[in-house]
């Protein structure tokens, strides 16, 4: 089988979880190219791996010998970037979030549609095993009528982080702790609970940081069965702790924490998974296994061969996206 050809954009932090991933899965995968503007990047990369580079990123997209493109650089870059890869014919797995504003997040989802590409987005905690096995048991109804559930996200970042130029300013990334660090939780949130409206929110630049956008958020929300929830995060929490999802049905209830998972029901039965390690949310932002989007990738090119929508599809993200512009609607952001 002719192995799917990929060029990867964007040589940040974002990078090193998806090379070792496209290097473990190198019997399905060619990369072609790794590309980035900057030398610096580019020389940093090439102290870890092996891929061919360049600085010539328009090449890539426009170039009949690569049939993916890796889109890794800073949200504002990304609808320009996703454009001229339609252009070029090229499918796209972008890093979360979509785009800095829900306008263009919805212009890169309905281009990518319209073109017939596949679009896919990295937000891998859908891929946890622990989150599968929770999502197969709320499949099952295992839980029963969920009756309430909350979503919890206690993160670390020290203002070093926020110091570098353009992070988590408007302009570049769009947003704070919601957008940039929280997504990936309230993703899988929403993934096992389904769609939620935000009925009371607030948010905060805490005193712990100097930045232009939010460091703490929190909402009430109402699921589409009427239960409450409850959403919390902040990169305020030091020294950065596990986040947690709980679920509570009229049959047991289950805590997802970091990558564990564990379900208590009403008859007496236990199940525990457990994974141990980190998940990235102290200081090290980089500090989790790749596992996960190993497995994310896998799922995106099994649906460019077999032609449908990845798990986490453009629409998909951009529900996502919508339910964080809803809760820094409702707190007045």
């Amino acid at each position: 089988m002719a192995r799917i050809r990929i060029g990867i954009i964007g040589l940040g932090n974002a990078v090193e979880p998806h090379a070792k991933s496209l290097m473990d899965l190198g019997n399905r995968v060619e990369v072609v190219v790794a590309a980035s503007r900057s030398e610096d990047r580019l020389k940093a990369f090439a102290q870890r791996f092996s891929f061919p580079m360049t600085t010539d990123v328009e090449g890539v997209l426009a170039s009949r010998d690569i049939d993916a493109v890796w889109i890794l650089t800073p949200p504002h870059s990304h609808l320009e970037l996703v454009k001229q890869a339609a252009k070029g014919r090229k499918h796209v797995l972008l890093e979360k979030p979509l785009d800095i504003t829900l306008d263009r997040a919805a212009a890169i989802v309905s281009g990518m549609r319209g073109s017939g590409l596949t679009l896919g987005v990295t937000l891998q905690h859908r891929f946890r095993p622990a989150a599968l096995r929770l999502k197969a048991i709320l499949a099952e109804d295992g839980l029963g009528t969920i009756g309430a559930a909350s979503c919890t996200v206690p993160w670390w970042r020290p203002q070093a982080y926020y110091d570098q130029p353009g992070r988590c300013t408007l302009a570049r990334d769009g947003g704070g702790v919601l957008l940039t660090q929280a997504i990936h939780t309230l993703d899988l949130f929403r993934s096992l609970v389904g769609d939620m409206t935000v009925t009371a929110a607030t948010a905060a630049t805490t005193p712990v940081h100097r930045m232009e956008t939010e460091d703490f958020a929190a909402a009430l929300v109402r699921l589409a069965n009427g239960a409450p929830g409850v959403i919390q995060a902040t990169t305020a929490a030091y020294p950065g702790g596990e986040e947690r999802i709980e679920i509570m049905g009229s049959l047991g209830t289950a805590w997802l924490a970091g990558g564990s998972l564990k379900v208590a029901w009403l008859d007496g039965r236990e199940e525990v998974l457990r994974q141990e390690g980190p998940t990235g949310g102290g200081a090290n932002v980089m500090d989790f296994p790749h596992d996960w989007h190993r497995l994310l990738i896998t799922d995106f090119l099994d649906a460019i061969k077999e032609g449908r929508d990845p798990v986490v599809s453009g629409e998909e993200a951009l529900k996502s996206q919508e339910l964080i512009g809803e809760i820094l609607e409702k707190a007045g952001w």
